[in-house]
């Protein structure tokens, strides 16, 4: 097969961003159309699929007689809704995936969707790239990335004439005539007035009325959080952190998708080992992201992302840290629960723009149930700064210093000193490094709890706290 890097081995019209707009899929469905009059294919390495977000998509296709060749090239409809955006692409053919791993190739996913974070997509695919559906379908015959669309061809006709893609790129003009001719609003209002009702399956699922929902306890989907659990009746008053270890010690841009990933569920992974002990097959454990229902799985999913790069295990990818002061290396989950056992609260230390991607609140759910009570970092993404606020997490800012430049090894001990009832927004506190036969360092760092709200949440613990004291009539005046 000679697969190289930059080969393109997933291309995907996917998700509910592109896929809305009629005049982006009408343009994909007139573009496969003129490729296959041209007799171009697709390459045989890549994999191909169309999941739309919305049923009028197909059927304004359908009207317009640009299914088939859609299909010709591969496009076939796999579903509508999340997929490879979410990191349900599914498995690649065998030799792909035997090729990638024999040769460390730097493969990559071409889809129309919204998201391509650090190890999503798959979990072989190093890279990937968003696009329009048209030229998801011009990558797709390409083969490859490492092309100049505007000056290479993107293959052969049947008379070896080389076709580019402005050859077969449908006019404004064209996009537009099928579009009005196709595109109603009688495809809208039709699927509309249907949506709720769902499809037999849907309607054949039987539920009691209740007042409370019926935990059931073997469900590998829905368990009853632990959120409430053991919550004081008047929050505790805040005081300083004091013998935290560090979790993970992290660069910069640390997303969301690194704090809790969407894909699928590695076997081998802490939720992969859970569900198989919950005698799930492996062919059903659908995603992260399907599973959040369920805290057991989103918990051994926090920083399970397979291209984390933690510092205290050099040279590694995923979920791995080291279990101090033993230094013994394991999965990140199995160390928090060592940590827990011992009463060992936790830190993270990361670098510039912490939190950033889209707002996932089990990026700080996850985080706050593992035992870290604080996130030290050179700067947060708004969002997921008050997220961590609202777990009552503390996230903490450095001031004039980079995180670099405290050669942290993960063999350390922290402080956070200064944490008194006198919180308040951008007060300055004190991080302590202390580590073995050496002088403690301390460093200037600012609490990150913006406005006087968030510093409530973090006096009762989180929001979950807080409301559950209101709702009770336990909140103190």
């Amino acid at each position: 097969m000679g697969l190289r890097d930059g080969d393109v081995v997933i291309a995907a019209i996917t998700s509910c961003t592109n896929t809305s707009n009629p005049s982006a899929m009408v343009a994909a469905g007139l573009l496969a159309q003129k490729a296959t009059e041209r007799g171009l294919t697709t390459k045989p390495w890549v994999k191909t699929t169309l999941n739309p977000g919305s049923k009028v998509v197909m059927e304004y296709l359908q009207r317009a007689n640009l299914v088939v060749p859609l299909a010709e090239l591969g496009f076939h409809l796999a579903g509508f809704g999340c997929a490879t955006c979410v990191g349900m692409s599914g498995p690649l053919a065998a030799r792909v995936e035997t090729a990638i791993r024999a040769d460390k190739l730097t493969c990559v996913a071409v889809l129309s969707g919204n998201r391509n974070f650090d190890g999503r997509i798959h979990p072989l695919v190093r890279a990937s790239y968003l696009a329009s559906p048209p030229l998801v379908i011009a990558y797709a015959l390409a083969g490859t990335f490492n092309i100049d669309l505007t000056q290479e061809p993107l293959g052969s006709d049947t008379q070896g004439t080389p076709v580019y893609l402005r050859d077969i790129w449908p006019t404004n003009d064209e996009i537009a005539r099928v579009s009005g001719a196709v595109v109603t609003a009688d495809l809208f209002l039709r699927n509309n007035a249907t949506m709720l009702q769902g499809d037999n399956r849907w309607q054949q699922l039987r539920t009691r009325a209740t007042t409370l929902f019926p935990w059931r306890p073997e469900s590998t989907y829905l368990r009853r959080p632990p959120y409430f659990e053991g919550v004081p009746d008047a929050p505790l008053a805040p005081r300083d952190l004091v013998g935290l270890r560090p979790l993970a010690i992290l660069g910069d841009s640390i997303s969301t998708d690194h704090l809790s990933p969407s894909g699928v569920i590695p076997p081998e992974s802490a939720a992969g080992r859970y569900l198989v002990g919950h005698q799930v097959a492996t062919s059903d454990f659908n995603s992260y992201s399907t599973r959040r229902g369920n805290h057991e799985v989103a918990m051994r999913a926090t920083l399970a992302n397979t291209r984390l790069r933690n510092a205290m295990v050099p040279g590694s990818e995923g979920s791995l840290t080291r279990l101090q002061p033993e230094g013994e290396v394991m999965a990140i989950f199995d160390a928090a629960m060592a940590y827990r056992a011992r009463g060992t609260s936790l830190i993270i230390v990361a670098g510039r723009n912490y939190g950033c991607g889209s707002s996932r609140d089990w990026a700080a759910k996850g985080v706050h149930l593992l035992g870290v009570r604080a996130v030290v970092a050179e700067s947060f993404e708004h969002t997921h700064r008050a997220n961590l606020a609202g777990m009552g997490v503390l996230p903490l800012q450095v001031l004039g210093v980079h995180v670099s430049d405290l050669q942290l090894d993960g063999s350390e001990e922290f402080d956070v000193s200064g944490i008194d009832a006198a919180i308040a927004p951008g007060t300055q506190l004190r991080l302590h490094v202390r580590r073995a036969n050496q002088p403690t360092r301390t460093v200037p760092v600012v609490a990150r709890l913006d406005t006087p709200r968030e510093v409530e949440y973090y006096r009762q613990g989180g929001v979950l706290p807080l409301v559950y004291r209101e709702v009770l009539g336990r909140r103190p005046s």
